[in-house]
């Protein structure tokens, strides 16, 4: 019957550049509030009352909310079908709880306990932004042929850096224009306020375009597009019938000794997060494992625990590589902002004019790297992945990003940290679209949306660990000298070039 319904199997029809831009047009908007937070989050922080010694702890909600939120909405939304669609309920949602957390951040301030209130908003913000997110991912699977994966990827990539261009320049440009970078003590600058305020309406409207430009396939289409769905259907949960418990009680075993090895180290306090994680996500699949068992294939813990442990081998080892090349990101994130007013501009005092210098000089060549990103995504992958292959394509873009990352290091003139950055937005296009171009054809296209979920959960965990083990780190052996991070970030990103090697992409195994 598998045979049969293969050979019957319909194909998606190609879409022009302007479907392809409507398809992935919400993911400029996306990209545009993940910039805001992930460039002034540490300001806003700093500027409210925390110290540098905080931030990690601080910054732990965007991970955490990433790590539970996208598989639970790759589950749902491979199961949405009403007449909205099934993906774009999601959009729509993310977007509207998204732009309302742009619009308040820049209020913190007002509020009783504003670093509460700005940690907290984060928190929404971040998850709003995972509901719009994830989503989008498994929307090219949808909308697109396998044929044209690679470039639907291609595009969404550049969206994103043009995004985050957009986002990361406008502090700069605002001040340009007479708007105030300097705000008194414990106030936000008027440049960031704006910034936020303009990009929850962009946000908002970017996935609005997307979600009146686009008609979603119907459940009948899909269907006679993937006749294999039938099949993959409750696949993964059999096999997660299959297992003992040893794999769970594993887990538990690690949470409760990193948790129970805290307070004798001397560690901070955020491990107790991450042990908890790890107990937590063994008893999960512990619970998952019995409700396999016991035939209860339907629930969504059980489908989680099993497309986990069921992941395609390509997803596997493409897992090591997002895992390295996420941990370095994370550390960009929290750390370039203080790191260049500190070690570039002379100052850690958010309340000089140096140090928002610095902060500003951040944005515009974060803007830098963003735009190398989207001019990458469209000409030097396409060119380096016919030569060579995709999987060396992305191993060569780690390496040179790993450059941009000693630039911060060893270089001490701000002008030098636009090279830097023109290597990091090579690799970061990369790791935009490389992973997921291999991936298309290996994951199940009924299952896009939870595959989509699980896959991240390989950027999240890096992000974890970042945010809860580096504060360790840095106070153990670097206090009050943020630079060696880059250290770590350019190392990182090596680790994940070489774990390259074990991953084949299917038609280049002759390049080997």
């Amino acid at each position: 019957m598998a045979t049969s319904a293969a050979n019957t199997q319909a194909r998606k029809p190609q879409m022009g550049w302007g479907q392809l831009a409507n398809i992935s047009f919400g993911f400029f908007g996306i990209q545009i509030g993940f910039v805001l937070q992930n460039s002034n989050m540490s300001r806003i922080f700093q500027t409210v009352g925390a110290s540098l010694d905080d931030l990690p702890a601080l910054w732990v909600a965007a991970p955490l909310t990433g790590l539970i939120v996208q598989p639970i909405i790759g589950h749902l939304s491979d199961k949405t079908w009403n007449r909205f669609g099934r993906r774009r309920p999601y959009f729509m949602t993310g977007a509207i709880l998204a732009a309302i957390s742009l619009l308040l951040m820049p209020l913190a301030p007002a509020f009783g306990a504003p670093l509460l209130f700005a940690a907290a908003l984060l928190w929404v913000l971040d998850a709003s932004l995972n509901i719009s997110m994830e989503p989008f991912r498994a929307f090219v699977g949808d909308m697109l042929d396998k044929s044209q994966h690679a470039t639907g990827y291609a595009v969404q990539t550049a969206f994103i850096g043009a995004g985050a261009v957009v986002a990361a320049i406008f502090p700069w440009l605002l001040e340009q224009f007479g708007v105030s970078n300097i705000a008194p003590a414990g106030e936000i600058p008027d440049t960031v306020k704006w910034s936020f305020w303009a990009g929850g309406a962009a946000l908002f409207l970017a996935i609005g375009w997307t979600v009146v430009s686009t008609k979603e396939y119907s459940p009948e289409e899909m269907a006679a597009f993937e006749a294999e769905r039938e099949v993959e259907t409750g696949q993964s949960v059999r096999a997660l019938a299959a297992k003992t418990y040893g794999s769970a009680v594993l887990w538990i075993a690690a949470g409760l000794a990193v948790i129970a090895s805290v307070s004798p180290l001397g560690l901070e306090k955020e491990i107790y997060l991450l042990g908890g994680l790890l107990a937590v996500y063994g008893v999960l699949s512990a619970i998952g494992i019995s409700m396999a068992k016991q035939g209860k294939h339907a629930n969504m813990l059980s489908s989680i625990v099993g497309d986990f442990s069921g992941m395609p081998d390509t997803m596997k080892k493409l897992a090591l590589v997002q895992f390295f090349s996420w941990s370095s990101l994370f550390i960009m994130w929290i750390y370039s902002g203080p790191i260049v007013s500190q070690y570039f501009y002379g100052s850690p005092d958010p309340t000089t004019a140096a140090y928002n210098e610095g902060a500003n000089w951040w944005n515009l060549i974060y803007t830098v790297q963003n735009a190398v990103a989207a001019v990458a995504a469209l000409t030097v992958l396409p060119v380096l992945s016919r030569r060579i292959g995709k999987a060396r394509t992305h191993m060569t873009c780690l390496l040179l990003g790993a450059l941009g990352f000693l630039g911060y290091f060893v270089l001490r003139d701000p002008n030098l940290l636009l090279v830097c950055e023109i290597l990091k937005g090579i690799a970061w296009a990369s790791i935009l679209a490389m992973p997921y171009a291999i991936l298309a054809s290996s994951l199940p296209q009924a299952k896009l949306g939870i595959y989509m979920g699980l896959f991240n959960i390989f950027i999240v965990v890096p992000q974890l660990l970042v945010a809860t083990v580096m504060g360790s780190v840095m106070n153990a052996f670097f206090p009050d000298d943020p630079i060696w991070t880059m250290l770590f970030a350019a190392a990182s990103w090596t680790i994940a070039a070489f774990a390259m090697l074990r991953v084949t992409v299917p038609g280049e195994e002759a390049r080997a």
